[in-house]
C-alpha cells in the first residue's frame, strides 16, 4: 500500500490545522492519535484543541501569515476545516509559490472550490455531467422581472439559495409565491446576506429525506467516509431559523448498500469523473448534500469540506490512523488506502448559547461534571469544543453560537441517543439550548 512505502521512510510530521470549530476539534482529536503527527498546531483553534495540540493565533485567511508560519515550523501538511480558505484560494496560494509548492495542502483549488463557493456554479457542473439535482434557474438583481416569472411556473414550496457562502445560512424555503418574491426582493435588492446574494438560485423543492455522504479524493481515485444526517433548524421538530447545525447521527439507516449503490454509480463516479474531464485540480474531502426521493438520491448541494457537526459524527467512526489518508490525498495517491469503519452509531448533540442563531451573549462559564466523558461498557462519549476559549483566569467559556458538541458511540442508535443525552446534561452554562429530538424521525427505521 502507497503508505506504508511512505511511512517506511520517514519519521514524523508536523500538521497544521486551520479553523476554530467542532469539526476542527474533532479532526485534531484524530489527527492526535496518529503515530504519525509529531506536532499538530491548530490555528486558531478553541479551548479544546488546545489540549491536543498547540493554538496559535492566525487567520486562516491570511495566507502570507499562514505560509510563514508553515515555513519557520516544518510544517508538512495543511488541513484546511472550513470553507473559506479553500474558496479564496489557499491551495493556489501554496502551488503558485517555489518555496512553498513542497507543503502540502488538502483541499481543492479555488476553481474547483466553486462547488461549494457557488451554487450556480455547482448546478451548472450538474447539468454538465448528468448528476441528478433540482430543476433550477439563477438570477441576479437586474433580472429580478424574469426571477418572479420563473417563481410563477414553480409549484410551492419555494427555494431560494443565495449564490455565494453564507455560513450555512443562505437559504430561504417558503410556502407562497408573495412570500417567494419578497424573500427573493431581500435577496437580490436588499443584499439580506451580503455580496453572497448578489445572484440567486431559484430551484424546484424535492421532498425527501436528507442525509450526507463524505468522500476524501485525489482528483481521480476516492475514498468513501461513513454517512450521516444534520439537522439544521434551530427548532424541536425542524422549525424556526437556519443554524450551521444542531446535532448530526451516523450512519443513516436508509442509506442501505442499494441506496449508497445508486449513490456511488450516479452522484460520486460522476462528480470525480466531471472534476477531472473539466480539469479542476481535487485533492480533498466532498461533502454530497443529498435528498432521498422514494429512493432515488438527489444532490441538493456541494462542499467541499466535511460538515459540522457531521464531523463530529462521522470521524469517531473511522477507526485507522487518519493521517496517511489525509498525506497520501494531499500527495496525489489515495489508490489502495482503506476507510476502516467502526460498526457502532454514534450521535452528535450541539450545546448552543440561548438566542442563537440571532443575538446570543458570550463569555459564560462552562462547567463538565467529571466522569462522565470516561471510557465505559455501555459506549464511548465524547466532547468537541466549538464556540469557546480561555479567557484571562484560565477558564473555558462560551465565544459562540454552537458552544460544544457531545458525541456517543454505541451498539445501537437508540442507545447513542440516551448516552448522548445523558452527556448533554454533564456539559453546563448559561442559556444552554439543545433540541431534544435529534434523530428520533428516523429511529423507527432501525
Amino acid at each position: 500500500m502507497p503508505f506504508l512505502c511512505y511511512f517506511a521512510k520517514k519519521t514524523l510530521m508536523n500538521i497544521l490545522l486551520l479553523g476554530s470549530g467542532g469539526r476542527e476539534h474533532a479532526l485534531a482529536w484524530k489527527i492526535a492519535q496518529s503515530k504519525d503527527t509529531d506536532k499538530l498546531f491548530i490555528a486558531p483553534g478553541n479551548a479544546g484543541t488546545s489540549q491536543l495540540g498547540t493554538n496559535i493565533s492566525l487567520n486562516p485567511n491570511d495566507f502570507p501569515e499562514v505560509a510563514l508560519f508553515a515555513v519557520r515550523n516544518n510544517i508538512e501538511l495543511i488541513v484546511v476545516g472550513p470553507e473559506e480558505p479553500l474558496v479564496n484560494g489557499i491551495y493556489d496560494y501554496f502551488q503558485s509559490r517555489s518555496s512553498l509548492k513542497d507543503i502540502l495542502v488538502l483541499g481543492p483549488s479555488k476553481e474547483a472550490a466553486q462547488l461549494e463557493g457557488s451554487k450556480a456554479f455547482a448546478k451548472e457542473f450538474m447539468r454538465r455531467h448528468n448528476i441528478p439535482t433540482a430543476a433550477y434557474q439563477s438570477f441576479t438583481a437586474n433580472q429580478i422581472d424574469e426571477a418572479e416569472k420563473y417563481i410563477k411556473t414553480l409549484k410551492p414550496p419555494y427555494v431560494l439559495k443565495a449564490d455565494g457562502l453564507a455560513a450555512g445560512k443562505g437559504v430561504v424555503i417558503v410556502q407562497d409565491e408573495d412570500s417567494a418574491i419578497t424573500s427573493l426582493r431581500e435577496m437580490l435588492i436588499n443584499q439580506k446576506f451580503g455580496k453572497a446574494s448578489d445572484k440567486v438560485v431559484i430551484e424546484q423543492f424535492l421532498s425527501g429525506t436528507e442525509l450526507s455522504v463524505f468522500v476524501i479524493t485525489d482528483g481521480s481515485d476516492w475514498l468513501m467516509l461513513p454517512s450521516a444526517k444534520d439537522y439544521k433548524r434551530i427548532g424541536e421538530g425542524d422549525t424556526g431559523l437556519n443554524t450551521g447545525g444542531m446535532g448530526s447521527v451516523s450512519p443513516v439507516p436508509f442509506a442501505d448498500e442499494i441506496f449508497m449503490q445508486k449513490v456511488r454509480s450516479s452522484i460520486i463516479r460522476p462528480t470525480i469523473r466531471g472534476l477531472f474531464d473539466d480539469g479542476l485540480d481535487y485533492k480533498g474531502f466532498i461533502f454530497f448534500g443529498l435528498i432521498n426521493v422514494n429512493g432515488e438520491p438527489y444532490v441538493i448541494e456541494y462542499n467541499v469540506r466535511l460538515g459540522d457537526p457531521e464531523t463530529e459524527s462521522i470521524i469517531p467512526r473511522v477507526s485507522n490512523d487518519l493521517v496517511p489518508l489525509l498525506y497520501n490525498c494531499a500527495k496525489g495517491n489515495v489508490s489502495g488506502l482503506q476507510v476502516e469503519i467502526d460498526n457502532r452509531s454514534a450521535v452528535t448533540l450541539m450545546l448552543v448559547s440561548g438566542g442563537y442563531p440571532e443575538k446570543y451573549a458570550k463569555g459564560y462559564e462552562i462547567s463538565i461534571k467529571e466522569g462522565v466523558f470516561d471510557s465505559s461498557d455501555k459506549g464511548t462519549q465524547l466532547i468537541f469544543h466549538a464556540g469557546t476559549t480561555t479567557n484571562a483566569d484560565g477558564k473555558t467559556v462560551t465565544s459562540g453560537g454552537r458552544v460544544i458538541a457531545v458525541t456517543s458511540l454505541a451498539q445501537s442508535q437508540r442507545a447513542a441517543l440516551k448516552l448522548s443525552y445523558d452527556a448533554a446534561g454533564a456539559v453546563n452554562f448559561t442559556d444552554k439550548y439543545f433540541r431534544s429530538d435529534i434523530g428520533l424521525d428516523i429511529l423507527d427505521e432501525q
